[in-house]
Order: structure tokens, then sequence, then C-alpha cells
């Protein structure tokens, strides 16, 4: 198992930034890729960012050129760097391990952190 926890949301300005970080911990030799999940009320959990254990990243569309994710292997956490937010950008932003242990392939998530943009 492999356990998450998230850190750094909060309130921000329209155009302001924030990073939030994830720490892992437990059977971290397992994980193949990390990344960050947003859900808004009423709507589907979805992609954000996601990042592979050499450090190939993947974005969504509508963070692209804003967001940047990094992994740090050494300290066994994944940040996401957010600029220039936007009004669309307020949701619970989810950590996600995605891991293969025992020969089963299985997701593991952090408890959330909701980052609200308002002026």
């Amino acid at each position: 198992q492999v356990q998450l926890v998230e850190s750094g949301g909060g309130l921000v300005q329209p155009g302001g930034s924030l990073r939030l970080s994830c720490a892992a911990s437990g059977s971290i030799f397992s994980i193949i890729t990390m990344g960050w999940y947003r859900q808004a009320p009423g709507k589907e959990r979805e992609l954000v960012a996601t990042i592979t254990s050499g450090g190939s990243a993947k974005y969504a569309d509508s963070v692209k050129g804003r967001f940047t994710i990094s992994r740090d292997s050494a300290k066994n956490t994944v940040n996401l760097q957010m600029n220039s937010l936007k009004p669309e950008d307020p949701a619970a932003y989810y950590c996600n391990a995605h891991l293969i242990l025992n020969l089963r392939a299985q997701d593991s998530w952090g408890q959330g952190t909701q980052v609200t943009v308002s002026s």
C-alpha cells in the first residue's frame, strides 16, 4: 500500500499562484506514475497532470502552460506549481499514485486539498 498526504491548497486571487505538494510513504518502490486530479462540485474527477518515474509529464489541455508537475524521487514527493490561476480552476485537488503491487495494478489517493480562486 501507498499512503499519500497533500498540502498547499488555499485561497488565491485570479492570476495568482499556488504550489501543491504530495508526500508518499509505504510501498513507494511499486509506484509507476504519480499525478494530480481535481474534482469540482457536480463534476467528474478529471486528470490535471501526471509524471512517470523517469520524469515524463502529461497535462490536461486546460492547464498546459500554466501548471508544472515535478517529482522528487529522493523525498518521495510530487509537486504541482499552479500559475495564472483562473476562475475555472477551483476544485478539490487529489494526489494519485498508480502502482503495481503483488502483480496487481492499483491506485492510491490522497485525502484532497481545496483550491479556491476568488477576488
